[in-house]
């Protein structure tokens, strides 16, 4: 999860009010799979699978005073649905899914999960459409990869829904964009709006967060293929547990493209102002501890600093699919364990859902955060996941996942490990084609 991707996530013209209809805008958080394809029927599934999850780690340490580090098999039962319909005003994409996972230790048993990501769009006048993009997500360990699915309407990259935690810890996390886009012409349009979100960790060892902002763009279409423009956002981040946050303020210029008839590249570049203000307690020399009689008192810290806000993504809509490539250099609000922090994300994927018997997801993704707020230090991590699905019966399928992630840190001895996680099992879900991930 990044800044720049947060700020892109505002605002989408529906291809279904024909209003727009040039290439995906990354400033807007547009989705080019779902901008591309035909509505897709909503569809259920439920599913049960065995699975072994290793680099398992509550917020406790093991005897010997490090963090812990366990393996554990496990039952998940999963379920969700997904699709997208149209009215003749409105559009709603769908993507939800859920399950309940129990592990033969106890410790991490019980373990659950929810996500949900929601886009919906109307047609307030015939030259103004009211988006709403939002995605939550409940989760006791963070899995996250990096997707582009084809039932809704924005980049789930785009959000502020946490990707990068590092314990596994019950949290919940909420992320909603609204705007309006107005078309000025068929070349010119102008998008305001605004954005919040709210992350809480049941530990108290651990940082929740808050943001609230709010954004304008201009875009100008140059020709059929080409569209150009500038954007402003503004973005207040504040912290539970500790006095004080980050303010942001971001400029960019962007630039969309057709590059063919299925492949489009999206790009932002600019600069991000940022200033830090937190009071923190700090402990007080002995000598002077003392005279006055407190071992600590409060310290106010300020940073203010410029860092580049850069973001670029290629992607190529397949039937049944998208493979896409993106990569960026922002701000984001941390992931609980560090504060503000500016990041350096490279993602792709790919899926595909076939005709007969076969369905294929993969991904990778790389992080590179340096902490700019309570701890200053760098982190990150990287991952990749495969998930297939073979048809072995009506409305049932097989299927297999595999995820790796590497945390990593050059300052922080103890942040380094492996975490692995493989499932098999079944999945029921109606119709003929195979199981699409979701």
């Amino acid at each position: 999860m990044n800044f720049v991707r947060a700020i892109a996530a505002l605002a989408f013209v529906g291809p279904l009010f024909a209003q727009y209809g040039g290439p995906a805008i990354l400033a807007r958080g547009q989705s080019p799979g779902a901008a591309s394809s035909s509505p897709i029927d909503f569809r259920p599934y439920v599913s049960v699978m065995g699975i072994y999850d290793t680099g398992l780690n509550g917020v406790s340490v093991d005897p010997n005073g490090t963090p812990v580090n366990d393996a554990s098999f496990g039952v998940t039962l999963g379920f969700g649905v997904s699709g997208s319909h149209a009215w003749k005003r409105t559009s709603i994409g769908l993507s939800y899914s859920g399950g309940y996972t129990h592990y033969q230790k106890s410790f991490y048993d019980g373990i659950s999960s929810q996500s949900l990501q929601l886009s919906i769009a109307h047609q307030l006048s015939r030259h103004a459409v009211l988006s709403i993009s939002t995605a939550a997500a409940l989760y006791g360990s963070n899995q996250a990869s990096p997707t582009l699915p084809q039932t809704i309407a924005f980049d789930p990259n785009t959000t502020y829904i946490p990707t990068n935690d590092f314990f596994d810890n019950r949290t919940i996390s909420v992320s909603t964009q609204a705007s309006v886009t107005i078309q000025r012409s068929a070349r010119l349009s102008i998008s305001l709006g605004g954005d919040g979100f709210l992350t809480r960790r049941r530990s108290s060892a651990l940082y929740g967060s808050t943001g609230l902002g709010a954004h304008g763009d201009l875009q100008y279409r140059l020709s059929r293929r080409t569209t150009v423009g500038a954007m402003y956002s503004y973005m207040r981040y504040s912290f539970t547990g500790i006095a004080g946050g980050t303010n942001t303020h971001t400029v960019a210029g962007t630039y969309s493209v057709v590059l063919s008839r299925s492949m489009q590249f999206s790009a932002l570049a600019g600069v991000s102002r940022y200033e830090n203000l937190f009071v923190q307690i700090v402990p007080i020399d002995p000598a002077i501890a003392a005279v006055i009689g407190i071992s600590s008192a409060q310290q106010v810290s300020y940073q203010a600093s410029l860092t580049p806000n850069l973001n670029a993504r290629l992607t190529k809509v397949v039937p049944r699919g998208t493979l896409f490539l993106s990569a960026g250099h922002s701000l984001n609000p941390g992931n609980g364990l560090f504060l503000t922090s500016t990041s350096t994300d490279v993602a792709g994927g790919y899926s595909y859902s076939g005709l007969r018997r076969w369905s294929i997801s993969a991904s990778a993704d790389y992080n590179r955060s340096d902490s700019q707020g309570n701890v200053i230090g760098a982190y990150g991590s990287y991952s990749a996941s495969l998930n297939i699905s073979r048809q072995v019966a009506p409305m049932t399928h097989g299927v297999l996942s595999f995820g790796a992630r590497r945390y990593d840190s050059p300052d922080f001895q103890n942040y380094n490990k492996w975490a692995y996680n493989v499932g098999l099992g079944l999945s029921f879900a109606p119709g003929d084609i195979p199981l699409r991930f979701w």
